[in-house]
This record gives structure tokens, sequence and C-alpha cells, in this order.
């Protein structure tokens, strides 16, 4: 993907609401977005640390456009739900949802827990047309294929964990503490 030419000090930082409304309602109605700066990927094509250089970067978040799909694994590993949905609102209309996911190396139900973190954001069935549209008489037709995914890692030192058992470990530190247990069963020679 080419950089964006944008004038010193600018910065693509959308929030929730800017994604939903500016980008990806206007994705899925066929309507022009200008710039046309965030890129189509095959979101299961690719792992998270794959995404530099394919998908919009900004402030080490990378943004893209996917079409949704039911198997959410890659090549080395798969993204999970975590949570509830947050619904997504402008002025007193909801106009979307978004969906946490946090990638997991290896075969689901048993991968690694990673750092990567991504955000899905779906448009609602009621977004079905825009009021400019209503005005000229035709109504607008959303896709709802289409979603729009906020990818980012976790700072390692300040990492949160989603689960019960306390501290959350790195795969690094899984690997090396699943070598300690193996060095409790190796004899040492004297």
């Amino acid at each position: 993907m080419s950089s964006i030419n944008l004038p010193p000090g600018f910065r693509f930082h959308p929030n929730d609401e800017e994604l939903i409304v500016h980008f990806l309602y206007r994705k899925a109605a066929r309507l022009p977005c200008h710039p046309d700066i965030i890129p189509d990927i095959e979101l299961y094509r690719y792992d998270p640390w794959e995404l530099n250089g394919k998908a919009l970067e900004g402030e080490n978040q990378w943004y893209f456009f996917s079409h949704r799909t039911q198997n959410p694994a890659t090549a080395n590993g798969y993204w999970k739900p975590i949570g509830v949905d947050d619904t997504i609102t402008s002025g007193s209309r909801t106009v979307g949802m978004k969906k946490s996911l946090i990638f997991y190396v290896g075969e689901s139900p048993f991968g690694i827990k990673t750092n990567w973190v991504m955000h899905e954001f779906h448009l609602l069935d009621c977004a079905t047309s825009s009021k400019s549209s209503k005005k000229r008489g035709k109504p607008k037709t959303v896709s709802k294929d289409w979603i729009l995914c906020r990818v980012h890692e976790r700072d390692s030192g300040s990492q949160s964990s989603f689960c019960d058992e306390g501290t959350e470990l790195s795969c690094l530190d899984e690997v090396f503490l699943s070598l300690d247990d193996d060095l409790d069963e190796i004899s040492l020679p004297n």
C-alpha cells in the first residue's frame, strides 16, 4: 500500500463513529469516499503481523475493509471474539456495532493467546438508506457484507488479562515455561 500524501501533522486517527458513518457506510452503499485510503483486504488470508504495507496504518493501528466470514481462521491461527458487541451511535441514532477479537496462534480452541486485537465494525440493518438519497426519491441499498477492521498490537508491558488466572503470559513465556516442565524429567550426568 502506498503512503498517504497528507500535509505534515495530519494523522489518520478516526473514532468509532467516524469509521462507521464516514467510511463503512459509504463503502457499503457504494458511495465515493474522498480520499479513498482504506484498502480492501481478505482478512483471513493474513496473520495480523502481515498487515503492514497491505492495510492503512495510522498511529500503530491498521485499517482495512473486508467481507464478513463465519470462519475467522488464518494459516497460523484464528480470531476469537471477546466480550459483548458495543453499539456505535451518531447523535441519538445507533448506526453500527463494534466486535472485539483477540488473535490466537494455533488451532482452535487450543491456540495460544497473542497481543493482537481487532475491532470489527458492522452496520445495523436499520442503516439501509440515507436521508439525502430518500430526498432524491431513490433509497440507497447498503450491503451488509462489508466490515471495517482496526487491528493493533497491545503493548506487552501494559497488557491486561482477559483470563481469571492472573497475569497473562506472552507466547514466548509459555514456550519457556513448557520447556522448564520438560527439564524436571531429564536426568543430567554427574
